[in-house]
């Protein structure tokens, strides 16, 4: 057994098929003077048939994964268009006078070698972006078939030195049963595409394999403990055959519940809904039992373009997703820009902190027009369903206002053109600042409901990056402080009578159950991934005895005390469950 890193979920049983390394024989060609603008040319037509290819791969992975995640490869197309990248290509070729493909493959080792010698993760991932780009570049410049996969429809375990997001798009999931790469991480943009395409994949097991694995050879993977087995026992495959059955019946017996109310033993109802950026995404969160949609993160409308959406664009995507729904709610947030979501086309000013800078609201009271057009879409979307709107980072009662008085200009304007909109649409803010969480007695007093963002509101509270290796071991969901927020928060909705609901990553944890049912929240939004699971627990867990734990949360001091009252009481509830 080869212990690596598990990076998606899953078992896989099944002969390996070991990918050739993608790299193409550069000859070292030498070229005159006079052949420096063929040279230049021949780059350029390569790069446009390279970013052609890219947007290919997006739109065809979007039907699959959805939007967000296919927001990888515009890291793709922006090192094509990067005027650095052009800059050292056509300095190699004028300097040392060679052909395009040896400046390409020149500049390519200079920037893969630039990116692995710094000391940070992060960066040495993005490494594998450019190999990536690269190599597709070079493919069209030297005329290099591709790299083809078994031609028979029998699946195989793909095994590979390095795995990139241009190789995984090709990959048809029904033919590939897992992943395993000698190199990578949990963080890098395959592992990422994996989790989203339900691949299981280990990571990382260079330095642990003696032998190199041919393909051919019978390999086990587990993607959720990081294990590899080469040639393994009958014992072993019989043992692994049997936890991937119970897997599957698990996931069976989860669709079932699909329909089911969200409602607890003793009565407490809570809706569980999606998050989501894209109709395909709305689709898969229905079949996983969604009831309603508790954030539309709208940036992705913007992000997929090479121009601001007009009004009647999204007024037919937010239609259309508000008529899907029937009566449950959608809950539209607004433009939520800047920090790590940039727009090509609308730039940004370069910012120390770009999270604690110019960003999300912040820009649309700028914008004003930007985002009354926006507003107007919405207020014109709410006539074909149960739309609420929703202000991200939300820090003063101010904000609230203006964003507000923007509003009604938009409901105005509509009025005096006759076309009809919703005019009672519920407002909600983002409780993702600490200052929200501080004054939410205010807040909750010009607004219809709060939302809370745990993500931010984590990072911020506890001023930790978690994107951050060196301190991202300080990110923890479950300190002290966060709770009396998000108690706090809640006692402050209700004393004004609006409504709570949940949209961070905690939403799905299952061990914040309990927490959520303590404190009366109304509505759970998360990935779609999660909510049959959640639904589940659900079932199962009463308030009552949630209202017991709670109360000795609040005397715990560390994360840690919370962590191990919360797992205990998961532990105890499994066993209930299954003595019946």
């Amino acid at each position: 057994m080869i212990h690596g890193i598990g990076a998606s979920a899953g078992i896989a049983i099944g002969k390996a098929f070991v990918l050739p390394n993608w790299e193409w024989e550069v000859p070292d060609q030498k070229i005159d003077v006079a052949d420096f603008a063929r040279e230049f040319e021949r780059v350029y037509e390569g790069i446009r048939t390279s970013k052609y290819e890219i947007e290919q791969i997006k739109v065809e992975l979007q039907e699959v994964v959805g939007t967000e995640q296919t927001q990888i490869f515009d890291a793709h197309l922006a090192i094509l268009d990067d005027p650095v990248f052009m800059n050292e290509i056509q300095g190699i070729i004028q300097r040392q006078y060679t052909a395009a493909e040896v400046a390409v493959k020149e500049a390519i080792d200079h920037f893969v070698t630039m990116f692995d010698l710094l000391d940070d993760d992060y960066m040495k991932e993005r490494a594998l972006d450019i190999k990536d780009v690269g190599n597709r570049l070079l493919k069209h410049l030297l005329g290099a078939p591709e790299i083809t996969l078994p031609s028979d429809t029998q699946p195989f375990i793909l095994v590979a030195k390095e795995l990139s997001p241009s190789q995984l798009a090709n990959l048809n999931p029904d033919h590939v049963l897992g992943i395993v790469t000698l190199a990578g991480s949990t963080t890098s943009h395959s592992a990422i595409m994996a989790r989203a395409l339900g691949i299981p994949l280990v990571v990382g097991i260079e330095q642990k394999l003696g032998e190199p694995i041919i393909t051919g050879q019978f390999i086990i993977i587990d993607g959720s403990e990081g294990t590899v087995y080469i040639d393994p026992s009958h014992e072993e495959v019989e043992i692994y055959r049997q936890m991937q059955h119970r897997m599957d019946e698990e996931k069976e017996k989860l669709h079932r519940i699909a329909s089911h109310q969200s409602i607890t033993p003793d009565g407490k109802s809570v809706q569980l809904a999606a998050n989501i950026s894209s109709f395909k995404e709305l689709e898969i969160a229905l079949t996983s039992g969604a009831t309603g949609v508790g954030l539309f993160r709208t940036e992705f409308l913007y992000m997929d373009r090479n121009r601001f959406p007009k009004e009647e664009e999204q007024y037919e995507v937010y239609a259309s997703v508000a008529e899907r729904l029937g009566s449950e709610s959608l809950v539209i947030r607004t433009l939520d820009i800047g920090g790590d979501k940039q727009l090509d086309y609308f730039e940004l000013p370069e910012e120390d902190n770009p999270f604690l800078g110019y960003r999300a609201i912040r820009i649309s009271l700028v914008q004003k027009e930007l985002f009354k057009t926006q507003l107007r879409a919405i207020l014109r979307a709410g006539m074909h369903g149960n739309i609420k709107l929703l202000y991200p980072l939300i820090t003063s009662v101010e904000e609230v206002r203006a964003a507000n008085a923007i509003l009604e200009e938009a409901k105005q304007e509509l009025r005096s053109e006759g076309v009809p909109f919703a005019s009672n649409m519920p407002i909600g803010v983002m409780i993702e600042v600490p200052a929200a969480v501080m004054i939410a007695d205010l807040l909750a007093q010009e607004v219809d409901f709060f939302s809370i963002g745990t993500n931010d509101l984590l990072q911020f509270t506890l001023a930790v990056d978690r994107m951050n290796e060196e301190i991202s071991h300080l990110y923890e969901p479950f300190h002290p402080a966060l709770l009396r927020m998000l108690q706090s928060t809640v006692d402050a909705a209700k004393r004004h009578g609006i409504k709570v609901g949940v949209c961070g990553e905690m939403a799905g944890d299952l061990r914040a159950l309990p927490i959520w049912l303590s404190l009366g929240v109304e509505e759970l939004s998360m990935s779609a991934h999660s909510i049959l699971p959640l639904k589940e627990r659900l079932l199962k867990t009463r308030q009552q005895e949630s209202l017991a734990i709670f109360r000795q949360l609040q005397y715990c001091r560390t994360s840690k005390e919370i962590i191990a009252h919360l797992e205990s009481f998961l532990e105890k509830q499994e066993e209930k469950a299954a003595n019946g």
